[in-house]
């Protein structure tokens, strides 16, 4: 008699997946002693060597012979940014001379590149990047289809009004909590307080030169300019470039337009795109089949890039966001959901858990947002007029766990440079991470250029972000968890108080 092993769920999978790529990343970790130069030889062809054990490497102006700079044994995070800020002029007039201990020195003249060895946890991302990008793929023809077919079936403006002002009214409020949350943690715990000199140093100067080209870009919140830019003189335009809040208003004109003509022709149109969502949905299945080892490969390699040694200096820093979005997620939502959707929150957040470990490996609410409507249609009875609208609303407005973030993050750089905000500049910072999420793109990194804006409100050095970067990926893994999790409460909760939220996920009053 054989011995039939149980088939796993996929969040299962995903989850083994997440465990098992963090453990591979930390095997296969990319070493802080070892760089890979590119540079032409005397026959004028590329070659690739890897440095190891070096004593020092110096840059040389070789027509002065002028050392530029010197770097020891653990300056592998200031080289890499030292050589990337070079001018294509300075490059070409340098020469690189390396020392070590047990060898012969060596000298490289026309370098083309200096890079950290990529290990194989590195080199196999560009699966997790197929996956990702599988689901980007479907993504806008999902909330097209499915947004048509959602305000169509409402009926008319007043509805569409009456659940467009509740979402907003919620997914602010939802907003303003999670800030509040991050700035009485972040004033309680002040985790800047806990980083000594010697450790803002070194952070400042491994990742200065990856933060001056955001700096240099332009940012500002226009609240005016946001609400006209909904309006697309070019839908396709708006589909082709990714505009979700454009896309949004599109679908809806097209989905109110259609209960003004007659039935007859309206209904070919309803099929069409019904056929197309429920194509898509489909898709979307085929996609998770596929889910375990995008997830694995995503993982693996941010842990094997970025390893966990920056957590030893930001521990309390990189503790006190986590905290709070727990604190928000298992806090604030799930009585929200249990209040207001009448729904068990440990049903909801069973309900979602494909969702959150999506989220959580993608960083990108808009990579998630296939699986969101799946699961919340699915798994909590949220019906397709309701997720069709909220859903993709919140993919870009719903920024929670991103919000609150970006005030513990201001925060902690101005109790790193000794600066105090009072409850004004504290105030400013609500308001202007509420502003800054409404319309930014949901995807990876975003926070960073959303973090700049609340900088300059309150006059904290924009240059302070270097301090926070090297630990920024993992972070925003978790916040991206939250900001999607947020969209499926919010769904349910407002499915409930319009009276259609399925009823085999109600717990009983």
């Amino acid at each position: 008699m054989t011995l039939k092993l149980p088939k796993l769920q996929l969040h299962t999978k995903i989850l083994l997946a997440l465990v098992l790529g963090a453990i591979f990343g930390v095997i296969f970790n990319v070493s802080k002693y070892k760089l890979e130069i590119s540079y032409l030889d005397s026959h004028n062809e590329i070659q690739n060597e890897v440095l190891q054990h070096w004593e020092s490497i110096e840059f040389e102006d070789f027509e002065t012979h002028q050392i530029m700079a010197t770097f020891g044994p653990e300056d592998q995070l200031k080289i890499l940014p030292y050589f990337k800020k070079l001018s294509k002029r300075e490059k070409k007039n340098i020469a690189v001379l390396v020392s070590f201990s047990a060898a012969s020195p060596r000298r490289f003249e026309s370098v083309r590149s200096i890079e950290k060895v990529k290990t194989i946890s590195v080199a196999i991302k560009p699966i997790g990047d197929v996956f990702i990008r599988l689901l980007m793929f479907v993504a806008i023809p999902l909330v097209i289809a499915t947004l048509i077919v959602g305000a169509a079936s409402l009926g008319n403006l007043k509805k569409i009004g009456r659940i467009g002002a509740r979402t907003l009214s919620i997914y602010l409020f939802t907003t303003v909590v999670a800030i509040t949350i991050g700035l009485v943690l972040v004033n309680f715990i002040q985790p800047g307080t806990r980083v000594g000199a010697e450790a803002r140093e070194k952070l400042m100067v491994a990742y200065e030169g990856n933060i001056q080209e955001r700096i240099g870009k332009e940012a500002s919140v226009d609240l005016v300019n946001m609400l006209v830019n909904i309006v697309s003189t070019n839908p396709i335009s708006a589909m082709a470039n990714g505009e979700m809040l454009q896309i949004v208003f599109f679908a809806l004109m097209v989905g109110v337009s259609l209960t003004l003509i007659s039935k007859e022709k309206a209904d070919r149109v309803i099929g069409f795109f019904e056929g197309i969502s429920d194509l898509m949905i489909q898709m979307v299945h085929l996609i998770m089949k596929i889910a375990p080892y995008g997830v694995f490969a995503l993982i693996a390699a941010t842990v094997g890039e970025f390893g966990f040694d920056i957590l030893q200096t930001l521990a309390w820093y990189a503790a006190t966001v986590v905290f709070g979005l727990l604190l928000h997620t298992f806090g604030t939502l799930a009585i929200l959901v249990r209040l207001f959707s009448r729904m068990n929150p440990i049903r909801f957040f069973r309900g979602i858990r494909q969702v959150m470990l999506i989220g959580f490996s993608s960083s990108s609410s808009a990579a998630t947002l296939p699986v969101n409507l799946d699961s919340c249609e699915k798994n909590l009875g949220v019906p397709k007029q309701i997720t069709s609208f909220v859903l993709p609303l919140g993919a870009t407005i719903n920024m929670d766990g991103t919000s609150m973030y970006q005030a513990i993050a201001a925060v902690f750089i101005a109790q790193v440079y000794g600066l105090d905000l009072n409850l004004a500049e504290q105030l400013t910072i609500i308001l202007t991470a509420v502003l800054a999420s409404i319309g930014t793109a949901p995807v990876p990194g975003v926070g960073i250029i959303m973090l700049i804006i609340v900088l300059r409100s309150v006059h904290i050095p924009e240059e302070g972000i270097a301090l926070i970067l090297g630990i920024d990926r993992i972070l925003d893994m978790c916040r991206t968890a939250v900001n999607v999790s947020g969209d499926a409460a919010i769904s349910t909760i407002v499915a409930r108080q319009e009276g259609v939220l399925g009823a085999e996920n109600l717990e009983a009053a």
